[in-house]
């Protein structure tokens, strides 16, 4: 089992488990630490996935903003100086471009020796989750944040990800009725290696070794030359350096998208699964809003998301989130490329009575609130949704049958404040299924009076067996 920490800085580590070969039942046997020394280090590392080849995929999120980056004392913000023990105190010895990517850790043998890289040539931004496809090639990236964008990337090899082609989604919206429809374009941002890509990261290039910065004119347009975007980091004037394409396209994968055509309004992009009964990727959106809304911010006027972008999507604001479907076809990019994107199910908004039971709640009970995590039951017709939500005060876990459309059970609950995270399943595990979870920061997001003693405040790693 591996295991890995979303905070700053990143760990990794894998547990040897043991199974009663009578019940089924797991235990952990011993833990042991994977180093990523050889690359810089790790940054809060958020969702993972299994492949197909029995790899662990992991990521990094909420890359550190390398226009930002104080040639003098490296520092570039509070939560990517947390680096500095990395490099002796020295964050001058640093560079923002080590963080921000995919993962991957192989265990080679029974002696759970394992190998740990990352995939630079799966570009950079804020990665959530990475989802193989069956073919063993395509992946679908998922960028966590404001103003993000949809990735996928095509492997040269099936089972190597050392090397492939990375695209990005462009929404063309055909309905904004509910969580909103489009249809999508898939935009070729370009072709790379990891260890060419690692060797440019290595020799620490700067924002400004990439591109030409210009201020905006009063009219949000930018001067002739520059592209207007509006991306995470905000409205920029932007212009690609002579050469410099593949250094645009890896390592400021989102800012190049936008450049060439993508969308970047996504809000909260979060956990992927794929239903082989009906050919169907499933995808999270825990808040409809900013950049996903129509010139808004919370339903109130505000244009500072779609100023000087694209505007793409156009939907109403929906703090509760919802979940998406994407329908799979054969082209000549992919046998497994999406082509459209529509709402299945949404969070509904909703006032309780101060003096009801349910008064900490903001987003109906009897619905889904803020959706993380996704995971589909092959046979079965059930997506498993998991919630990372202040809108309820219990993080859920759904059973949502896929074929009625209709939310079937709540399978699991989580402490006050916490969340539910790494919602997984296990088809089968010497002839045992399960599904695994964690239990994230109990307390930590509200109701910290309820805390009876210090251990109510760990996090868990848990699984539900299945019979």
């Amino acid at each position: 089992m591996i295991t890995q920490f979303e905070c700053q800085i990143g760990a990794i580590y894998q547990a040897e488990l043991e199974q009663d070969p009578a019940t089924g039942e797991l235990k952990a046997k011993n833990l042991k630490f994977i180093s990523q020394k050889d690359y810089h280090g790790g940054y809060v590392h958020c969702a993972g996935s299994k492949t197909p080849w029995n790899s662990f995929l992991g990521s990094e999120e909420y890359e550190p903003n390398a226009k930002d980056l104080n040639t003098t004392d490296g520092s570039i913000s509070k939560y990517y100086d947390l680096v500095a023990p990395y490099f002796g105190g020295d964050l001058t010895k640093a560079n923002p471009y080590y963080y921000g990517w995919i993962t991957e850790v192989k265990i080679l043998n029974a002696n759970g020796d394992s190998e740990y890289a990352k995939h630079y040539s799966m570009g950079r931004f804020s990665h959530e989750l990475a989802y193989v496809m069956p073919d063993q090639k395509t992946v679908y990236l998922s960028d966590d944040g404001t103003n993000c964008t949809f990735f996928m990337y095509i492997a040269d090899n099936a089972g190597d990800l050392s090397a492939g082609t990375l695209y990005a989604a462009q929404w063309n919206q055909t309905s904004s009725e509910g969580a909103g429809s489009a249809d999508l374009k898939w935009i070729k941002l370009g072709h790379a290696t990891d260890s060419e890509i690692k060797n440019i990261v290595d020799s620490k290039p700067l924002f400004s070794d990439i591109f030409e910065t210009a201020d905006a004119n009063e009219d949000g347009s930018c001067p002739t030359g520059f592209t207007s975007i509006n991306t995470t980091t905000g409205h920029e004037c932007l212009k690609v350096k002579s050469g410099k394409e593949k250094e645009a396209a890896f390592l400021e994968s989102r800012r190049y998208a936008a450049m060439l055509g993508a969308t970047s309004e996504f809000r909260k992009m979060e956990g992927i699964t794929y239903d082989a009964d009906s050919k169907r990727l499933y995808m999270s959106i825990s808040q409809i809003a900013k950049g996903m809304e129509d010139n808004k911010k919370y339903g109130e006027p505000n244009d500072s998301y779609d100023k000087g972008g694209r505007n793409d999507i156009r939907l109403e604001y929906n703090d509760c989130g919802a979940v998406y479907a994407l329908d799979i076809e054969s082209n000549s990019i992919s046998e497994y490329a999406v082509k459209n994107m529509y709402g299945i199910v949404a969070g509904i908004p909703k006032e309780y009575d101060e003096n009801s039971s349910y008064a900490n709640n903001s987003c109906d009970i009897n619905g889904i609130a803020s959706p993380d995590n996704l995971s589909y039951i092959t046979n079965e017709n059930i997506l498993l949704i998991g919630e990372d939500t202040s809108g309820h005060q219990n993080d859920l876990i759904w059973a949502f049958n896929t074929k009625t459309g209709k939310l079937q059970d709540r399978i699991a609950s989580t402490p006050y404040g916490s969340e539910t995270t790494s919602v997984y399943w296990q088809p089968n595990i010497n002839g045992f299924s399960y599904i695994n979870f964690v239990t994230q920061h109990p307390f930590g997001e509200s109701d910290e009076d309820k805390i009876l003693n210090p251990d109510d405040v760990q996090s868990y790693v848990g699984y539900i067996q299945v019979k």
